[in-house]
């Protein structure tokens, strides 16, 4: 049986421990190519580098996996891993697994989330995991779910435009099994720490802390996670209007506008 080509990225960095435990869970079954950043990029999410020049190094990986570490964003080594490094697309994109959770909203500011959907925008279907702990994230536990998850999206293909997030839930839960649900509210939102610069002037980490958030749903991701569940969320990307918004509004908006606009020419 043929093993599928798998790209691997995440945003800790290509020396986190997460991408190494990653490519160790799904090495047997895959032939795999590494694309990762050079420094941590978390918080990334989909950002591109325009201001400085991006090189391409390769980087030692174990069995001679091809490796490559790439001083930019996710996003970056995604776009450079489909246009320069590789020959032809891969057949999925992982990446993770990332310290920190990424369920709820906290997806719009991912950088292992950024470069899943990256490779959504060139048709190439990808999942991001990711462990609910910052400190001491429970990889050892969540590895053996990767592949079960990995075969199932590669035997059921997502639709077009979608990827999957997948986070497992905090180290000191045991687990209590996997379900496939929605992205929920919750997210980390900043907690600034004001220090005084040696020259007298205050600087800020950025910082953050959970904002949880009254869920819509008692099986949203980030209710589910904190009973101990692996959460699985199919996401789609390829579509942004809001269709609601346009149907009820579109006519009134642009009559709106247009009696505008004839005020402007008469006056």
């Amino acid at each position: 049986m043929k093993k599928p080509f798998i790209l691997i990225s995440n945003d800790d960095g290509i020396t986190a421990p997460g991408i190494r435990h990653l490519f160790e869970t799904i090495k047997p079954f895959a032939k795999c190519v590494i694309a990762a950043p050079l420094l941590e990029k978390s918080g990334a999410g989909l950002s591109t580098t325009l201001s400085k020049p991006l090189e391409i190094q390769s980087f030692f990986w174990e069995d001679e996996t091809p490796a490559y570490r790439i001083n930019g964003t996710p996003s970056d080594c995604i776009k450079l891993a489909c246009s320069v490094i590789l020959k032809k697309a891969p057949d999925l994109i992982i990446s993770g697994i990332n310290k920190g959770c990424n369920g709820g909203r906290n997806v719009l500011y991912s950088g292992t989330v950024g470069a899943v959907i990256e490779g959504v925008f060139r048709n190439i279907p990808g999942i991001a995991f990711s462990c609910f702990d910052v400190k001491d994230p429970d990889y050892e536990n969540s590895k053996k779910y990767i592949y079960p998850i990995i075969d199932y999206i590669l035997k059921n293909p997502f639709d077009k435009g979608s990827f999957l997030n997948v986070n497992f839930p905090p180290k000191e839960l045991p687990i209590l099994g996997v379900k496939m649900t929605s992205q929920g509210l919750g997210y980390c939102t900043e907690n600034p720490d004001k220090r005084i610069h040696p020259e007298g002037h205050a600087y800020y980490w950025m910082g953050g802390k959970w904002s949880f958030h009254p869920e819509e749903k008692d099986e949203s991701d980030i209710a589910l996670l904190q009973k101990g569940y692996i959460t699985a969320v199919p996401i789609k990307v390829d579509q942004l209007t809001c269709e609601e918004h346009l149907a009820k509004h579109k006519k009134n908006f642009e009559e709106h506008l247009s009696a505008f606009e004839n005020e402007v020419r008469i006056s």
